[in-house]
């Protein structure tokens, strides 16, 4: 379980004190004091005697309560052992002391996923990545995990399709496979919601996704072939299977894409990226039809505003572009890509002072602290 294999590098984040000379201590005894019951505790937890430790970590923690390394020892076990919501509400409170500790914003995290928390627990795992995990590979992995399923859940497709991409060279490839086939097909639900007759479809899907981020492209095009066969009319599947295509084969990206949208009819992210590569091939009144479809359909998508705007200043319609240039930077301010075209547009409308606050825009999007797509909070709605 993913959950329980983080443990053995958790419990030495926060190492215990150490034990100078051996003490014999009347354990049970309820007049120990604090320094005996700790120094049981810790002893316990060494010596792999698990129920003892929670036991004597949670008397200790009776004497004292904002025992930071008791609140972190006694999380951890309960942790190990699977207690999730024990375990949830001992991170919580010592979170309100460490508030710097990203393990410990990580394994609250996936604490409340385990209890179904999900909101809470993607506002939590985010929080972790913001503040690092230091050199904490496992850990890491697992709250990118975790994270990425949430995404899903949420519906946040594109974000959690750009978590993979970052996790697919250091995971074990197989338990990435469902999480690649839910964002790839665009299914807001957690692996555990895989219905059995539907289990098949998102294998493969997630399969051909994971072969292709890993440069497989032959045993990636087995893939895609095998699910556009299998299920030819299941939304979504020509979609990715063209949006794998799209730029290595551009004329049968366009097909599946095309296909898409016979199937489903309301699919934005098919004319946008439609519209992408008219745009690619010159052809703006392809482009600007498409985006502005995808506009009705989806006017606070910040993509089909951007690509409105290009084709409208390649017809030069430049008020019209910037117009909608300005819609889409206001609604994804960290594309530095909309900037570009803003400051483009700009110096060709004559805006000199625009273009430049433009170009302050893309220099400070690309300064090292603001590279922060991987931590970027994304609120479940």
């Amino acid at each position: 379980m993913i959950a329980s294999t983080t443990i053995a590098i958790c419990l030495m984040l926060l190492p215990g004190q150490a034990v100078d000379k051996a003490v014999q201590l009347k354990e049970r005894s309820i007049h120990s004091t604090f320094e005996e019951l700790s120094h049981a505790a810790d002893r316990a937890r060494e010596e792999n005697r698990d129920d003892d430790a929670i036991r004597l970590y949670k008397q200790a923690l009776t004497r004292r309560p904002d025992w930071e390394q008791g609140l972190w020892s006694l999380g951890s076990l309960l942790y190990q052992k699977e207690q999730y919501a024990a375990a949830r509400d001992i991170f919580r409170e010592f979170m309100t002391q460490r508030p710097d500790a990203g393990p410990g914003w990580a394994l609250l995290g996936i604490s409340e996923f385990q209890t179904r928390q999900y909101p809470r627990a993607l506002d939590h795992l985010q929080r972790a990545m913001a503040v690092g995990m230091g050199d904490r590979q496992e850990l890491t992995q697992s709250v990118f995990y975790f994270a990425v399923v949430l995404l899903t859940r949420f519906d946040h497709y594109d974000d959690a399709m750009d978590m993979l991409v970052r996790m697919i060279p250091n995971s074990q490839i197989p338990l990435l496979t469902e999480p690649a086939g839910l964002a790839g097909l665009r299914l807001p639900l957690l692996p555990s919601e895989i219905r059995e007759d539907r289990r098949q479809l998102v294998d493969l899907a997630g399969e051909a996704v994971v072969l292709s981020q890993t440069k497989h492209y032959e045993d990636a095009e087995t893939k895609f072939q095998q699910l556009v066969s299998s299920y030819p009319n299941e939304p979504g599947v020509h979609f990715l299977y063209g949006a794998y295509l799209m730029p290595l084969h551009p004329e049968d990206g366009i097909r599946e894409m095309q296909r898409e949208l016979q199937i489903s009819p309301s699919h934005v992210l098919a004319r946008v990226r439609l519209s992408e590569q008219y745009l690619a091939w010159q052809k703006p009144d392809d482009a600007l039809s498409l985006a502005e479809d995808a506009i009705k359909l989806e006017p606070k998508r910040a993509s089909p505003h951007m690509l409105a705007g290009e084709a409208l200043v390649a017809k030069s319609d430049l008020a019209g572009g910037i117009r909608e240039l300005q819609i889409a930077r206001d609604l994804d301010p960290p594309n530095s890509r909309v900037h570009w075209d803003l400051m483009r547009a700009y110096i060709s409308a004559g805006r000199s002072e625009d273009a430049q606050r433009e170009k302050q825009q893309i220099e400070q999007l690309n300064r090292p602290e603001s590279e922060s797509s991987s931590t970027r909070e994304v609120k479940p709605e």
